[in-house]
């Protein structure tokens, strides 16, 4: 497993994971329900998630899988809890991680962008201080920078925990990053079904002897009846 496949879910549930450590200290680690509610609250998420409890488990399960995450609950508690582990499994510094973790959680965005909302987690003094942050993410291959929208004047910058593929896309968007097209699945033409075998003759039915016989004798009485009529016609 390489860290550059994460899925949607996985980017969402390790991006909530970060911020709620710093955030909530008070509430973490989080339950499922809890993440859930993380994954799918209305701000500073873009886009706003659904997922279920079901998806948010099982991805928070992978994450263990990778060791980004660990099952944190105590003796006393009857909620399964996670806690990251992004620190040792990434090697980041906490400044590193908020960084990541805003674009884990609102896609790709400018400096400015992500100094306002990484300052939550970790002290960001200047504009400085995140482009230094984002330079070492690219060193270590978790973000890259990206063109600057029209009207902007900074760059965009987008994480890689999801690939290549989705730096340019928020986590969970359909587009692509760069055609704004939606992304359609390719399905293989179906081939046209054999055509049904046509089915097998009746069998031939067995001779009745009995049927046979009743023929041969109304044979005989039709020719004796035919050869009467003609004798008297003569």
């Amino acid at each position: 497993m390489h860290f550059s496949e994460l899925t949607p879910p996985e980017q969402r549930v390790l991006g909530c994971l970060i911020e709620k450590r710093w955030t909530t200290p008070d509430q973490y680690p989080l339950s499922v329900n809890a993440l859930r509610l993380a994954c799918n609250q209305s701000t500073n998420r873009d886009p706003v998630t659904d997922y279920d409890e079901d998806t948010v488990y099982r991805a928070a399960q992978r994450l263990c899988t990778y060791g980004l995450a660990r099952l944190a609950s105590g003796h006393s508690s009857r909620a399964t809890k996670f806690r990251h582990l992004a620190e040792e499994g990434l090697s980041l510094n906490r400044e590193q991680l908020a960084v990541l973790a805003v674009l884990l959680l609102r896609g790709p965005q400018t400096p400015g962008e992500l100094k306002a909302r990484s300052e939550r987690m970790a002290p960001v003094q200047s504009l400085g201080d995140i482009e230094r942050v984002l330079a070492e993410l690219d060193d270590r291959g978790y973000a890259r920078r990206l063109g600057r929208r029209p009207g902007q004047k900074e760059d965009r910058f987008a994480q890689l925990l999801g690939g290549e593929d989705g730096a340019g896309a928020i986590p969970g968007d359909d587009l692509g990053p760069a055609s704004g097209e939606p992304i359609r699945q390719y399905v293989a033409p179906s081939e046209p079904a054999p055509p049904s075998p046509a089915p097998p003759p009746a069998p031939a039915a067995a001779p009745d002897p009995e049927l046979e016989s009743r023929v041969a004798v109304l044979e005989q009485e039709v020719a004796a009846l035919r050869a009467q009529l003609e004798e008297l016609l003569s």
